[in-house]
């Protein structure tokens, strides 16, 4: 049977269209779950960057063979989340377990818990924060690796989140 040139066209603008609306669910997924936290603290949302998108996206392929939770040491404030691959995780999932860090902060005297992380929380609501990209890829293993990049980054040293 042979294809049209209009036809492969319209295919072509077919599959460009469904991959930028899933990719506009993920980031509408993401940018939700990390305002609603910030909306009950009353902070500004956050916006989607397409740059901080790149650089979470290059990261993540570099941890592809080895799926390790290291930070990028780059210039951006940055949360990772590591899946197994015998269960289903969503970005949604990865910032509500950061945000869930939250327990372990104490806002008074600007700590964690003792041997308790809260660092992810505090980015994911640091006031300054206007801009986050991020990106998932799935390990050689068959994990998940997630990382999301925040711009202007958070969590300095004696000051507060917000």
């Amino acid at each position: 049977m042979a294809t049209s040139k209009s036809g492969v066209a319209f295919s072509l603008i077919l599959f460009s269209l469904l991959a930028s609306t899933i990719a506009h669910n993920y980031i509408d997924e993401i940018l939700k779950a990390h305002n609603s936290v910030r909306g009950q603290l009353g902070l500004k949302p956050l916006k989607w960057d397409l740059l901080l998108q790149s650089y979470a996206k290059s990261y993540a392929f570099k941890r592809q063979h080895d799926c390790e939770l290291e930070h990028s040491e780059g210039p951006y404030g940055e949360n990772l989340f590591w899946g197994s691959p015998y269960g289903y995780y969503n970005y949604t999932d990865a910032v509500n377990i950061w945000v869930d860090e939250r327990k372990n902060y104490d806002y008074d005297t600007n700590t964690c818990k003792e041997n308790e992380m809260c660092g992810h929380y505090t980015q994911v609501v640091w006031a300054t924060t206007r801009k986050v990209g991020c990106a998932q890829v799935k390990c050689d293993n068959g994990d998940q690796f997630l990382a999301c990049n925040y711009d202007p980054p958070g969590n300095y040293i004696g000051e507060k989140p917000f």
